[in-house]
């Protein structure tokens, strides 16, 4: 499990429904169990989203053995999913993990 935080002012974009409705907009199909957010998409198996309103907290699970074009589509639809429901782009995403790995934080 990760947790990213959610660009200042962003949040409105997930609150309610609209996280489900995000989740739907890049893998088609999302539901709701226990207040967290499944689905299944190319090379994710599952990918299990949920928010206390200042991070979105975000588990995966991988399949193994797909090709490079099913890869490749899971990765730009998750890293797209994730820039706009954080507001940050996978760069800023990185360089915030690294940031918080140095201060021995998880």
């Amino acid at each position: 499990m990760q947790a990213f935080n959610i660009k200042r002012g962003h949040y409105e974009t997930i609150e309610g429904d609209r996280l489900k409705e995000l989740m739907r907009d890049f893998f088609v199909e999302a539901e709701e169990v226990e207040g967290k957010i499944r689905t299944s998409f190319g090379a994710l198996q599952e990918l299990v989203v949920w928010t206390d309103g200042k991070v979105l907290f975000v588990d995966t699970e991988m399949r193994k053995g797909v090709d490079d074009a099913t890869a490749l589509k899971t990765i730009r639809a998750y890293n797209d999913f994730m820039e706009k429901a954080t507001g940050f782009t996978s760069k800023q995403r990185k360089a915030k993990s690294k940031k918080k790995a140095k201060k021995g934080k998880s």
